[in-house]
């Protein structure tokens, strides 16, 4: 038998290959008491789509965050992880003040909004959780990928919001811009007519072509590239 390695990712394979596209869609996190555990996703405000059984050995129940293209299963005989194992679960938010104030009025522990130590990745505080350093409060700059707060469910499995306003390139096609609901294109806007509010002083005059600066300031953002000025 040949041990020479077989290379499949080169470019010649890539050519005759058709991609297939594949949606990651679903993530099983291990709970100890359904009940309990469907209680909390629904208190979270994240959407049923289905709570099935057969008999008394199996059941299965998937919830959605809102906005979201991936959902979470749990259930009985759904996984042989222990309970509360799942840890370092992201959740993407554009603003996390906003979320973590939501999850207060849900009746939701959170943590407060915090940050990493000077980017510091080895710490005391929670491990598998970015921010092994915390230090309390947003990022100071208020930069992309850099603000969290953290919860857990009534098993220990750990959740935590991270506020994304700007991806970094090469994580969305350039040409297309997509938002996951009306709160993220809400706060894009928000964001857009702030940054074109400051375009006008720089110029200073009105700019009669704002819905194209709009535009070309939302994809810019959202592709990670040059923002307009």
């Amino acid at each position: 038998m040949s041990t020479k390695p077989v290379r499949i990712n080169d470019a010649t394979s890539d050519a005759k290959v058709a991609r297939v596209d594949m949606k990651f869609e679903i993530v099983i996190i291990p709970v100890s008491d359904v009940d309990r555990a469907k209680e909390f996703y629904g208190r979270l405000g994240w959407r049923l789509d289905a709570d099935f059984a057969s008999g008394d050995d199996f059941r299965v129940i998937q919830f959605t965050p809102p906005g979201s293209g991936c959902s979470v299963i749990f259930g009985r005989n759904v996984t042989p992880a222990a309970p509360g194992s799942a840890q370092g679960l992201y959740l993407i938010v554009s603003d996390i003040e906003a979320a973590r104030k939501e999850m207060l009025d849900r009746g939701v522990e959170i943590s407060e909004v915090f940050h990493g130590g000077n980017n510091v990745y080895a710490g005391p505080d929670e491990p598998y959780l970015f921010g092994r350093i915390r230090v309390s409060g947003p990022d100071p700059g208020h930069g992309s990928y850099r603000s969290f707060a953290s919860f857990r469910d009534p098993d220990g499995n750990g959740w935590l919001f991270q506020e994304l306003t700007t991806r970094l390139p090469g994580r969305i096609d350039s040409s297309a811009t997509t938002f996951a609901s009306a709160n993220d294109l809400a706060s894009a806007l928000r964001r857009a007519e702030a940054a074109h509010g400051q375009h006008e002083k720089r110029t200073g005059q009105r700019d009669e072509n704002w819905p194209d600066w709009y535009a070309a300031y939302m994809a810019a953002e959202q592709a990670g590239t040059e923002l307009p000025q």
